[in-house]
Parts: structure tokens; C-alpha cells; sequence
């Protein structure tokens, strides 16, 4: 009887797209429960025809990478292009999104069935955020702290001190 090789498990690997301008706690938690699920998590900083970042890219993958400095399943990288091409050229198969409200998942409901449909392999993975953080964006954030408020609970330290010099 002739034995079959034994196939290795694929490698579970997740892009996370987003524009991180800037990255926060609610993020940052994300992407560390996702770490349960998947063998590399991608941030891909992503450029935006719709939004005006505060930050230019090198500055916010500086700012993510900051966050996960002693984990090895995480990398950073920057892209100017469709998120389906760039998973299709990494060879990656699920995307990562989080959901905070109704009104999230109609957008990302539409995100993802463009994405599928241009890669019919690529998969979105939704996971909630979790209820500490359910209210936060980086928009709020930015409007937060360009009035003084106190935006320590929200983001990480470092890049309460690169807003602060760039809005105060």
C-alpha cells in the first residue's frame, strides 16, 4: 500500500487594511485578538481617494509598527493600489475587518463582495470590536485632541505625542 504525503497546513495568513490615520487602541485590539485566528497578520496602510490623512504613509506605518514591536506574526507595510490586487500578489486569501455598528458592516458588506468579486479566493473575516472601544475612530480622536481633550485611553502613547505635535 503506497502512503499519500502528508500536506502541510497552509500558512493562515490575514491582510488588515485600513488607513490608521491614526492607529488606536480599538485597533490595536483588533489586530491582538486576531492573532488567535491567523499565522501572520498584514497591516496594509492603505492610501484613500476619500480621506485627506493627517499623517503621511511612512509616518503611520512608523506609528503601527511602534505598537507591535515584540510580535513576530505582525508585519507593516504601505500600498497605493486595490486591496484585491495586493492579496492576490501576496498570495493572502482573507482579509481582516472590524465591526463597530450597523452602519460599518453595510460599507464593509459592500467592500468585501467588490473584493471577492474581483478575487473570488479572497474571504472577509469580521470580528466586532470589543465594547471598551466600540465608539472610536480616528476621526473622533483627531477632533478630540485638536481641542485639548484628553485622548491618553484611546491611543497608544506615542502617538498621542505625534498628534500633539501636529495638532496643538
Amino acid at each position: 500500500m503506497e502512503r499519500k504525503p502528508v500536506k502541510q497546513a497552509e500558512e493562515r495568513r490575514a491582510v488588515y487594511p485600513g488607513t490608521f490615520d491614526p492607529i488606536t487602541h480599538g485597533h490595536v485590539d483588533l489586530i491582538t485578538r486576531s492573532l488567535a485566528f491567523f499565522d501572520e497578520i498584514l497591516i496594509l496602510i492603505a492610501h484613500s481617494g476619500k480621506k485627506k490623512p493627517l499623517f503621511e504613509a511612512e509616518i503611520r506605518k512608523e506609528l503601527v509598527k511602534e505598537c507591535f514591536t515584540d510580535e513576530s506574526k505582525i508585519r507593516v507595510e504601505t500600498y497605493d493600489g486595490l486591496l484585491a490586487d495586493y492579496a492576490k500578489q501576496a498570495g493572502i486569501r482573507v482579509v481582516l475587518r472590524g465591526l463597530r455598528g450597523i452602519s460599518d458592516f453595510d460599507y464593509e458588506f459592500q467592500m468585501a463582495t467588490m473584493n471577492r468579486r474581483m478575487y473570488p479566493e479572497l474571504q472577509t473575516f469580521f470580528l466586532m470590536a470589543s465594547e471598551r472601544f466600540f465608539f472610536v475612530n480616528s476621526t473622533l480622536v483627531k477632533e478630540v485632541i485638536s481641542h485639548g481633550g484628553d485622548v491618553s485611553e484611546l491611543v497608544p502613547p506615542h502617538v498621542e505625542k505625534k498628534l500633539r505635535e501636529r495638532l496643538c
